[in-house]
């Protein structure tokens, strides 16, 4: 999977792990989950609205562009929400999620 966000240098800060839809991927300890998904991903997350892939809009928590949501179903932005180790991120909207979370 070729990223879209592309670090051209960096150094002194701990790796964090953790899976994007399953798959296992690495940020940097301070990223947001915008930038951690979107140095793994081309895409941040696909519309619930049928209106194709989305990658964030406003990167300042006033839009509803980047929502993701944990494997327990919790919704989070993605632009002002800290990866953390071992977190389990869903990027596809589930019922389950509306319904436990709206």
């Amino acid at each position: 999977m070729s990223a879209r966000f592309v670090r051209l240098a960096e150094a002194g800060r701990a790796t964090v792990r953790f899976t994007i839809d399953g798959r296992p991927s690495e940020a940097f300890e301070g990223d947001n989950l915008l930038v951690a998904i979107m140095g793994a991903a081309r895409t941040l997350r696909t519309s619930e609205f049928g209106d194709g892939k989305r990658a964030g809009f406003c990167l300042m928590g006033a839009c509803q562009d980047c929502w993701v949501w944990t494997a327990q179903g919790e919704r989070l932005r993605a632009c002002s929400t800290p990866v953390a180790d071992g977190m389990q991120i869903v990027t596809e909207n589930t019922e389950e999620a509306w319904l436990n979370h709206a």
